[in-house]
């Protein structure tokens, strides 16, 4: 009789070996301790090796020379730069004479008919307010030009977007190409592009409108992608089971469905464009940015405050009218030539509005008509200078706040960074990189951390992240608390939208001024403002993914006798993840984006060699920081998204 030999026992592991992710560090723990002991018997400094640092700038510097030289004789500028200069000229100046042509009071009159046919006849008031107070204020003309140059700058940025979103939306393989293209768009600072973009378009409104589009463009890009990708697959599959094409099934299915991340990415691209207007006004883009930059090289808060207050209005404005016509193109879907009649009808209006203005001499807003601001908030901030700055009771001061931040937080992270071996740093990202995603994420990480030290900007890029990290902490948590409370309560957030349209649409040279007359000059008021800028995007995107939840989902979990509390933590969160992920993401870059300003402020680091290549027209200097500080967004973007592959898995 055969014997049946019993199987061999097997080893068991402990639990924590079992995961995934501990296989992962385990096989990083390996190749490290062959690694490091010859990276540190060659390299041992703790700090970047200068033997792996490239110095770029002779062939940056010979660019320019040539750029310099070739310009007015190459063909690559005369036949392609050229035209694209003369074609952006031509579109910002022709809707600048219609809107000139068209007088206050028909502009004032096409915006208000607008509104009203697509929302009703409040926001239609409350267009006709926004555009009188532009003129009150005295900045009706700035405005103008403002307006001009931002209809064009938008246009390019949402088609340029959408189609970028829309190859992303439908093949990974070009989403995870287009990702480092995006991340460069959006994380490289105004400053460090605005050199090159001088150099071959020069000074005036073409670099303006092209260094709008390059800020502007990712959002819709990012929201159009994300829209097209989570769309319902059941509604997919029943219109395919009909037999649609692909064109069909984009047309009908996947665009409409998309239609609430397409609105947001134009609410964001908007929002985006019009604060690019004050660093615009730098490279000669004119208009209300013009009016900023020159109050504040003067230390007028309240004439800055006077030109800034019409960019937020024209950004509100623009908000609630292209969400309200995205909200009302489902009623009005049955409707023929719905959509026709309202642009004959307002169009008609207007031209009887400007016609008659124009025979009552009154194209040109009245000069007695104007109120004066700039006085009495430049007493405010003095009022707030000399009583919060210090000596407040118990509380010690907003100086005090900016020191012991700095001082507990800023100070430690930095040195503890810049204390940690250069291989350690590698590792520490190629860690949190391979466990959220893939090898590939990982070594996209920890190549673009080794750029920045190949860069020969190591101290300074950690100085800058730890910058960053303080920023980004305190962003997601103010932007998921809000968030989470604006999806649960309408109130709440119809009280918070317009609190968010004016802290990311007023320029942050606006605001830069009482932020340094509050906390002083340092890395602190420059957190502060990358603060103030990236949250209300946190916020919205918080929101809108929370709000997208599937109800049957809730109502389930409803019937189910579960609280709210377990409602949000099971059910709304999970649920939500893409989308708090892509608020993650847009946290990071818009913190980085804002770093520039840190250098304008005392925050030092990368952000100051940008401001300095600029000034100096040095493109050495201007180009690497830039270049470090998009390698940093890499670099974060792969550590804080999981990968396609690592998200369905942990589904």
């Amino acid at each position: 009789m055969a014997t049946v030999t019993a199987p061999a026992p097997r080893l068991a592991l402990p639990g924590v070996f079992r995961h995934r992710a501990a296989h992962k560090l385990l096989l990083l723990a390996l190749a490290a301790a062959v690694l490091v002991p010859l990276a540190n018997a060659h390299w041992s400094s703790g700090s970047w090796p200068h033997a792996l640092t490239v110095d770029l700038s002779g062939p940056l510097g010979r660019a320019n020379d040539w750029i310099i030289d070739n310009r007015d004789s190459s063909p690559l500028f005369l036949y392609f730069f050229g035209y694209v200069s003369n074609a952006v000229v031509l579109s910002v100046r022709a809707v600048y004479l219609v809107l000139l042509a068209a007088g206050w009071a028909g502009v004032t009159a096409f915006g208000a008919l607008v509104a009203w046919r697509v929302a009703g006849v409040r926001l239609a008031i409350g267009t006709g307010v926004a555009f009188l107070a532009c003129g009150l204020l005295g900045m009706w003309v700035p405005t103008m030009q403002t307006l001009a140059l931002m209809v064009v700058a938008v246009l390019t940025s949402v088609v340029v977007g959408a189609l970028l979103g829309l190859a992303g939306g439908l093949s990974e393989r070009t989403d995870r190409a287009l990702r480092p293209v995006l991340d460069t768009m959006q994380v490289l600072p105004a400053f460090a592009y605005l050199l090159p973009v001088v150099l071959v378009f020069g000074i005036g409104v073409p670099a303006a409108v092209l260094a709008t589009v390059v800020y502007a463009a990712p959002p819709m890009a990012r929201l159009t992608a994300l829209g097209l990708r989570n769309a319902d697959p059941e509604v997919l599959e029943a219109v395919e089971s009909l037999g649609a094409t692909g064109r069909q099934r984009l047309l009908t299915a996947r665009l409409p469905l998309a239609r609430k991340q397409l609105l947001l990415g134009l609410n964001q691209t908007i929002m985006m464009a019009l604060s690019m207007a004050v660093i615009a006004s730098v490279i000669g883009a004119g208009g209300l940015g013009d009016r900023v930059y020159q109050a504040l090289a003067s230390v007028d808060v309240g004439a800055a405050l006077a030109a800034g207050i019409p960019i937020v209005l024209l950004a509100v404005v623009l908000d609630r009218v292209t969400a309200a016509a995205g909200e009302q193109s489902d009623e009005s879907a049955g409707e023929p030539g719905s959509g026709r009649r309202l642009w004959l009808y307002a169009l008609g209006a207007t031209v009887a509005v400007a016609v008659v203005a124009r025979l009552a001499g009154a194209l040109d807003w009245p000069s007695g008509w104007t109120l004066g601001i700039a006085e009495p908030v430049n007493r405010v901030v003095d009022w707030m200078t000399a009583h919060l700055y210090s000596g407040v009771p118990y509380l010690g001061g907003t100086a005090d706040w900016a020191g012991h931040f700095t001082t507990w937080v800023l100070d430690p992270v930095r040195d503890g960074l810049q204390w940690l071996p250069w291989w350690s740093v590698l590792l520490i990202v190629a860690a949190l990189a391979w466990v959220i995603g893939t090898w590939r994420t990982a070594l996209t990480a920890v190549l673009a951390m080794a750029a920045i030290g190949v860069l020969g900007v190591w101290k300074p890029s950690l100085d800058t992240l730890s910058q960053v990290l303080a920023a980004v902490a305190v962003t997601l948590v103010l932007g998921f608390a809000t968030g989470i409370a604006a999806a649960r309560s309408d109130r709440f957030e119809r009280a918070l939208r317009p609190v968010l349209d004016v802290c990311q649409t007023m320029p942050q040279f606006v605001y830069l001024i009482p932020v340094v007359a509050l906390f002083g000059v340092g890395r602190a008021p420059a957190v502060a403002a990358a603060v103030v800028y990236a949250l209300p995007a946190v916020v919205r995107i918080t929101t809108q993914g929370l709000r997208q939840v599937d109800p049957a989902a809730l109502e389930s979990a409803r019937s189910l006798g579960a609280t709210s509390t377990q409602q949000l933590r099971q059910i709304q969160l999970p649920l939500a993840r893409p989308a708090l992920l892509l608020a993650v993401n847009q946290g990071v870059v818009l913190v980085l984006a804002v770093v520039i300003i840190g250098g304008l402020v005392g925050g030092g680091a990368l952000g100051y060699d940008a401001v300095f290549g600029l000034a100096q027209g040095d493109l050495a200097t201007g180009l690497v920081a830039g270049a470090a500080i998009v390698c940093l967004g890499l670099m974060l973007d792969r550590v804080t998204q999981p990968t396609e592959r690592r998200t369905k898995k942990g589904a």
